[in-house]
């Protein structure tokens, strides 16, 4: 492995240790090298906190004159919530940076570079790309379609079924796949979920670890605003931040009125149907600065997100059951042929306890 590699490999390990705590923020990762030792490194902080390349130029154990940088991401070129990263890097006295991959975002796309260039400073670009990219697939989705990224996680038998015929579904999957669930949760912004599911299960869709960094929204698709001020989700929305959508047609103050009392945030959409146009519900989330979602539903939801093609990922448990009867985790998704099937590309398999983790992304193109 060259030095190059070997750099910007440290700086994408450092990038994970920021993942779920920084959004709507890029996690991004930096090094400092001067004479082939490092001596500085940082990684995102918080939202409103500093970014990667300033905890590095912060943590130096020396002066970073003539040093040099490696960094996931271009750095950052306009003010926000925090100065420019550029000026920083500048300011330090680095001479050469390294970047894995550009920023898509308007306010940064080659401005960060173009900086450090007029700067009199060394770039070079294009390093581990295919692994950066991926490791930043929520905030390229959020910047580039302006929507969030969704992921569709589910607990099924092997033979496809997310819960017995008597709507029994605690537990399909093993302690170790509900363990990951909770460390899904704690990464993304928001869980959806439809009023079924809150009316079947009364979940709290909340994050049970020890000692969580963050609890996610939760979102739930309420059309006719069913939603008992009564159940968990309501009696905890103090606690944990909770959004309804409901329609207008169905919507009244007296149904609201209750709800917001518990906590609840009552977001209505211009509908006349009692289903919910979910592009309408991310568009809302978008401008919320929520750049990824977990769907953790019922039938109807998970199938309406995969007509929609609106499924970004799929993390599926797989239990060694099998259940029979009709409660599928997805429904009729309009494909008549075989050649018109749904293609799930860069599948990764591994063991979850007894269970199997399957993550995939369908590909909408073919």
């Amino acid at each position: 492995m060259d030095k190059t590699t070997r750099y910007m490999q440290r700086a994408f390990e450092l990038a994970e240790l920021a993942r779920g705590r920084c959004s709507p923020n890029p996690f991004v990762g930096a090094v400092i090298v001067k004479n082939d030792t490092i001596i500085g490194e940082g990684f995102t902080q918080p939202y409103g906190s500093d970014h990667a390349e300033v905890q590095a130029i912060k943590h130096c154990t020396e002066s970073c004159r003539d040093a040099e940088m490696y960094i996931t991401l271009e750095p950052c070129s306009h003010y926000g919530k925090t100065p420019p990263c550029a000026k920083a890097i500048i300011e330090s006295g680095i001479k050469s940076v390294y970047i894995g991959i550009t920023d898509p975002n308007p306010l940064v796309k080659g401005k960060g570079i173009q900086m450090l260039k007029d700067a009199g400073i060394t770039v070079e670009t294009g390093f581990l790309e295919d692994v950066i990219t991926r490791q930043l697939e929520y905030y390229l989705t959020y910047i580039t379609r302006q929507k969030p990224f969704v992921i569709l996680k589910s607990a099924i038998s092997l033979d496809g079924r997310i819960a017995a015929q008597d709507g029994s579904s605690r537990w399909i999957s093993g302690t170790e796949s509900r363990q990951k669930t909770h460390e899904l949760r704690q990464e993304v912004d928001a869980i959806i979920t439809g009023i079924g599911t809150v009316l079947k299960d009364n979940p709290l869709l909340n994050v049970r670890l020890d000692n969580p960094y963050k609890q996610p929204i939760r979102v739930v698709l309420d059309a006719k605003l069913s939603i008992e001020p009564s159940s968990n989700i309501a009696q905890s929305a103090h606690q944990q931040k909770t959004l309804v959508f409901s329609s207008s047609k169905y919507t009244s103050s007296e149904k609201v009125k209750p709800l917001e009392q518990s906590g609840i945030e009552v977001v209505i959409l211009n509908e006349n149907e009692p289903f919910l146009n979910l592009s309408q519900v991310l568009t809302e989330l978008y401008n919320r600065k929520i750049s990824v979602v977990m769907v953790e539903a019922g039938t109807q939801i998970n199938t309406s997100f995969i007509l929609s093609r609106l499924v970004d990922k799929f993390v599926i448990f797989i239990a060694p059951k099998l259940l029979g009867g009709t409660q599928l985790a997805w429904e009729d998704i309009d494909i008549d042929n075989i050649k018109d099937a749904l293609n799930l590309t860069n599948m990764e398999i591994m063991p979850s306890g007894t269970d199997l983790m399957l993550t995939a992304y369908p590909d909408y193109h073919r």
